[in-house]
C-alpha cells in the first residue's frame, strides 16, 4: 500500500498566454478543439444547447443596442485577460470599433457577461475570480435555470465588491451605458 504522504507530488504544465498564442498560430489547436486558457490552464468548453446559443444571440443584440457604436460587442471571442489568461467569454464589450482588435485581441473590457447552464460553477468561481483580478469593471451572469441576472461591479482582489442578482422581471442598464436600461427578461429565450 502507497502512503499518500510520501507520494511525489504532481505538477501541472501552466501555459503562458504567449506560449498559448503562439501553439494557436502554428495550428495545435484549432477553433474545432473549443480551448480556452484561464490561469494558465487548458479548459475544454462545454458544447452549447440551443438555450444558451439563442441566449447569446439576445444579449448580443441587447448590448449592442446599448453601446450604439460606442464600443463593440465580441461574441465567443478571444479576450487577454492577463499574461496567464484568454477565455472566450460569451459576450465581451470593449472600447473602440472591430478594427482597433486586427492585429491583437483586446486587453480591455467595458463588460464580460457569460451565460451559466451547465457551467454555472465555473462562471462564478474561476472565471468571475480571473475578471476580477484583471480589473474588469462589470461581470454579468446570465443564469438560465434560474432565469436571473447576476450583476458584479467594483472588482476587488478575488471578487466584486458588490454583487447584485436581478429577476426576469427587473431591468440593469451596463456601467458604461447607464442610459440604456434593458429588461432581464428580453435576455432570457
Amino acid at each position: 500500500m502507497v502512503d499518500l504522504l510520501d507520494a511525489p507530488v504532481l505538477r501541472r504544465f501552466c501555459l503562458d498566454r504567449a506560449r498559448y498564442e503562439r501553439m494557436v498560430e502554428q495550428g495545435i489547436f484549432g477553433p474545432e478543439d473549443h480551448l480556452e486558457l484561464l490561469n494558465g490552464e487548458l479548459i475544454m468548453m462545454a458544447p452549447q444547447k440551443s438555450r444558451h446559443a439563442t441566449a447569446v444571440t439576445l444579449l448580443a443584440q441587447a448590448l449592442q443596442a446599448a453601446f450604439a457604436g460606442r464600443a463593440t460587442c465580441r461574441v465567443q471571442l478571444p479576450f487577454n485577460l492577463d499574461a496567464t489568461s484568454v477565455p472566450e467569454p460569451d459576450i465581451a464589450v470593449v472600447p473602440g470599433s472591430p478594427r482597433d482588435y486586427r492585429d491583437a485581441h483586446p486587453e480591455r473590457a467595458l463588460l464580460i457577461v457569460e451565460v451559466a447552464d451547465a457551467t454555472r460553477a465555473y462562471d462564478r468561481g474561476p472565471k468571475l475570480e480571473a475578471y476580477a483580478r484583471a480589473g474588469v469593471p462589470e461581470y454579468w451572469i446570465l443564469d438560465l435555470a434560474t432565469e436571473t441576472l447576476e450583476v458584479c461591479r467594483e472588482p476587488f482582489g478575488d471578487g466584486f465588491r458588490r454583487r447584485q442578482i436581478l429577476s426576469a422581471a427587473e431591468r440593469v442598464a451596463p456601467l458604461a451605458a447607464p442610459g440604456r436600461e434593458i429588461a432581464v427578461a428580453d435576455l432570457l429565450p
